[in-house]
């Protein structure tokens, strides 16, 4: 029997039960697409399944609402896959252990992949249900859009008719999103030799307990980022003592603060015992600088074996573009209030033996801010001998300054509970940017139950919040 027997919407917590049950991490969505087809199948309606993986499934309007436009229901079907360091579960061929405490469902020790199963689970629950008023519905369920919104790129959209789009990809309840930042991932390179070591000392640095989060959300927060903080440290210590690098890795996804980092160095004997010393005081610098934000962040020193090491000019290039290259907030809007309008996230790096490669998430609600961030990247990189390339670009959802779906919202929202929407606009991206630009005049909402600390160990889902969200979808397809 699920943990989750026995809470309302019951049929919303049986299916988002059986979500969990699989696994769905960005770009493993085979087994969770076909589990949607069957359950069309299983409930007789049309659908549409792509070599992607992304699913539409058609319903008929009730009666009395046969003749109403259509509107498209949507979330994506990939989740990001984090677990605590040292948890054996293989994400990759496991689901998710579901924890319920009190009004919340986590998972154990993983991320709960309530962004965006919830939303699925949501949408699966009003297309079983027969006793519900509503217009045709177009279940869109996408897939990769955690990597870069590759489902959402690759669609067929001349498979949708709709015109009014409900996107459930938001994390706060009563926080109705109306536009979005853009974004690309921006992926660089640089070159580096290797050679044999004499007279040298092997050190391998760690930096972990970060909190982490997501790079659109909590991007402002103020949390430190593993990478960044090695990269600060390395170069110091480089200016002072010669080190040279040996291997480095951080992070897992470009769109996540990363959590942990760890590097080995060759340190000359003579000056190992400065190497030591500068460690321990940049224990004591992060502390301090990161005591709110991120308390249990931890610095870790270890011997390590002999290997070869970068040479001292490329050591230099690497440490020094990782000194240069920014991070976090950028810029913040002057028209909307309190919203991140451009900032990057160095998600995940690596050096490998012919070269260190590391990607960002790059986001701005203003085109031109975005490709000018990117530019200064590539300055950057390319200045170090490096190169750079931008992938999965996916653009801006701006205002609108007339919705009557956003009206139709806050109009059923204020009935069912009482109190006013806050209209929103997200640093985050969100589909619904690509959605816009490929459907010609369609009128987008994003809204979602509270959800906290997405993408992280930490995630959990709010019961009651979901519960109240599920009756106000149906409340807005009832008037619809």
């Amino acid at each position: 029997m699920s943990v989750l027997s026995g809470y309302e919407p019951e049929k919303v917590f049986q299916y988002f039960s059986m979500l969990s049950s699989v696994p769905h991490g960005s770009g493993n969505t085979k087994q969770i697409s076909d589990l949607c087809v069957s359950f069309a199948r299983e409930h007789s309606l049309d659908y549409y399944q792509d070599e992607l993986n992304n699913v539409i499934i058609y319903k008929k309007g009730s009666a009395g609402y046969e003749a109403s436009d259509p509107v498209i229901l949507q979330g994506h079907i990939d989740m990001v896959c984090a677990k605590e360091e040292g948890f054996e579960k293989d994400m990759a061929k496991e689901g998710i252990d579901l924890v319920v405490n009190g009004d919340w469902i986590s998972a154990h020790r993983t991320s709960l992949g309530g962004d965006n199963g919830v939303a699925v689970a949501i949408i699966l629950a009003i297309l079983d249900d027969d006793t519900l008023p509503h217009p045709p519905i177009e279940a869109l369920f996408t897939v990769d859009e955690e990597t870069g919104m590759f489902g959402a790129v690759g669609l067929d959209y001349s498979r949708l008719s709709g015109k009014k789009l409900i996107n459930l990809d938001s994390e706060e309840e009563g926080i109705f999103t109306a536009g979005c930042a853009g974004g690309a991932r921006v992926n660089c390179s640089i070159p580096c030799r290797r050679e044999s070591l004499s007279g040298y000392r092997f050190y391998k640095a760690e930096i972990s307990g970060l909190l982490s989060g997501h790079s659109g959300v909590d991007i402002d927060k103020g949390r430190a980022s593993a990478n960044q903080l090695m990269g600060r440290m390395l170069f110091h210590i480089f200016k002072e003592t010669g080190l040279r690098l040996c291997s480095m890795q951080g992070g897992t996804l470009d769109n996540v603060i990363p959590k942990r980092c760890e590097a080995a160095v060759a340190v000359p004997k003579c000056m190992e015992e400065r190497f030591i010393s500068m460690t321990e005081d940049y224990k004591a610098i992060f502390s301090n600088e990161f005591a709110h934000s991120d308390p249990d962040l931890t610095l870790n020193i270890s011997k390590a074996a002999e290997q070869s090491a970068v040479c001292a000019d490329d050591t230099a290039a690497m440490l020094t573009a990782m000194i240069m290259l920014p991070y976090g907030v950028q810029e913040m809007s002057m028209d909307i209030k309190g919203l991140v309008q451009t900032s990057l996230n160095m998600g995940v790096l690596k050096l490998s033996e012919n070269e260190l490669d590391f990607s960002f998430s790059v986001r701005s609600c203003i085109t031109s801010c975005k490709e000018a961030l990117i530019m200064r990247l590539k300055a950057t990189v390319e200045q170090m001998g490096g190169t750079v390339s931008v992938h999965g670009e996916y653009p801006a959802w701006q205002f609108a300054k007339v919705s009557p779906l956003r009206d139709t919202t806050l109009a059923a929202y204020k009935d069912l509970y009482n109190k006013d929407g806050k209209v929103f606009a997200t640093h985050g991206g969100l589909e619904c940017g690509l959605f816009i630009n490929k459907i010609p005049g369609l009128d987008c909402i994003s809204f979602g139950p509270d959800l906290c600390d997405v993408h992280s160990v930490r995630e959990r889902l709010s019961i009651s919040s979901t519960a109240r969200l599920y009756a106000l979808v149906c409340e807005i397809l009832k008037r619809l």
